[in-house]
């Protein structure tokens, strides 16, 4: 696992990525594309890991001549601030409209954070730049009730290859239900968009599935102490805590309930899955915890070793999913500018949108890639797993700690 300074020295690759080899084929044209993520602050080394999917990606196509004539340039953009100590929605609005400004930017890459996608989906709307998330998870960016809200020049801008909260949490109740046998739960979340939706999703299926929901509360990120709302946690007896939200509350909601209800089971979606955490919180603090992804989990198959060996030699550590699922949307761009190229029409941002919205691979690392009229993607998978202490690696390598123990049943 790299440390967060290495993070951070990986984190700057992107900006640099495809600028080494910019110079290579002077002649080529140029294909922009902006890649937003949280790179400071809370999720900054699981941003990092990430993006450098979309990094190799955009590498081997240059190596390549994927497509002849074209050169691809990744330009990082960092949604999170000092100031908010994580992903900042002002920010992202800030990014899309420089990514918007600028002609030569035909497509985009992110965010982690939904928050920052509602921010950031009507602004590239409007500028009709088509952007694919490899971790953002909110239904309502996709939703066609809110199309006015979020994509008010008419088209699906806003594309995933990962399924939404509204699989995530719900099927995690049912895996909760099933499997844990839970019968009282609390629920928590942190304010952000993410975290109350996927919260909100979860407690309905919860309360439909016969999981009694004891309290629902929320967390201040900001905020130092818990203890008041997990002491009255404590009082009511829940069998199990449910915490919608990213790292920077999550962080100090594991060392603390770790001290005030350590024998609760406790669960989160894949805000709760990250190397931030597991270095943040520390063992034995985040033992036992339940995390989702959105996602097929393929670190571990077979398909994505070449994959996994080919990342580790570039940036010495291992992949995780979203680091597949951030390749996979670098890869959906690059067959859409290809597919422009070969038909001999201009790569423009309006041709790039509709060749996206195209876009069929069938053999990717994630199986069949292929969206909706909406942007969302059609298979939806959610991979369950836990926390559970390696002690033979390193502590802060998700790879390593976190235990997958199978698929979220369909809800």
């Amino acid at each position: 696992m790299i440390s967060r300074r290495s993070a951070i020295q990986t984190a700057a690759v992107l900006a640099a990525a495809a600028a080494g080899s910019r110079g290579a084929w002077a002649a080529d044209k140029v294909v922009k594309i902006g890649i937003n993520l949280s790179f400071t602050g809370a999720d900054a080394e699981n941003a990092a890991r990430i993006g450098n999917g979309a990094v190799i990606a955009f590498e081997e196509a240059n190596a390549a001549k994927a497509v002849p004539g074209y050169t691809f340039q990744l330009v990082k953009h960092d949604d999170a601030t000092a100031t908010a100590g994580q992903y900042d929605p002002a920010q992202a609005a800030t990014n899309a409209r420089t990514m918007v400004s600028d002609k030569g930017y035909m497509a985009a890459l992110g965010p982690q954070m939904s928050g920052a996608g509602k921010a950031m989906a009507p602004i590239l709307s409007q500028g009709n730049l088509a952007i694919i998330t490899p971790a953002s998870t909110n239904p309502d960016l996709t939703d066609p009730k809110y199309a006015q809200q979020y994509r008010p020049a008419g088209k699906a801008i806003y594309f995933r290859t990962v399924a939404t909260d509204a699989f995530q949490g719900p099927n995690m109740a049912n895996y909760m239900a099933d499997t844990l046998k839970v019968k009282t739960i609390f629920v928590l979340d942190d304010s952000g968009a993410y975290g109350v939706g996927l919260a909100d999703a979860f407690q309905a299926q919860a309360e439909k599935r016969g999981i009694k929901v004891l309290g629902r509360d929320r967390l201040d990120p900001k905020a130092a102490d818990y203890a008041p709302i997990l002491t009255k946690i404590k009082s009511l007896g829940p069998q199990a805590l449910y915490y919608g939200g990213v790292g920077q509350a999550g962080v100090k909601l594991a060392k603390q309930a770790y001290e005030i209800i350590p024998d609760a089971i406790k669960a989160g979606g894949d805000g709760m899955q990250s190397a931030d955490l597991l270095k943040g919180a520390g063992f034995p603090a985040v033992e036992g915890w339940y995390a989702t992804v959105a996602s097929p989990h393929v670190t571990e198959d077979p398909v994505a070793a070449q994959f996994s060996d080919r990342y580790f030699a570039r940036f010495k550590q291992r992949p995780d999913d979203y680091t597949i699922t951030c390749y996979t949307g670098a890869q959906v761009i690059i067959a859409a500018v290809k597919a422009i190229a070969a038909s001999g029409k201009p790569v423009t941002r309006d041709a790039v949108r509709d060749a996206i919205q195209r876009v069929k691979l069938p053999n990717s690392m994630l199986g069949p890639i292929e969206f909706d009229e909406n942007g969302d993607l059609r298979n939806k998978i959610i991979s369950v797993f836990q926390i559970r202490k390696n002690a033979d690696k390193p502590l802060d390598d998700p790879d390593a700690q976190y235990k997958y123990v199978g698929v979220a049943p369909v809800a």
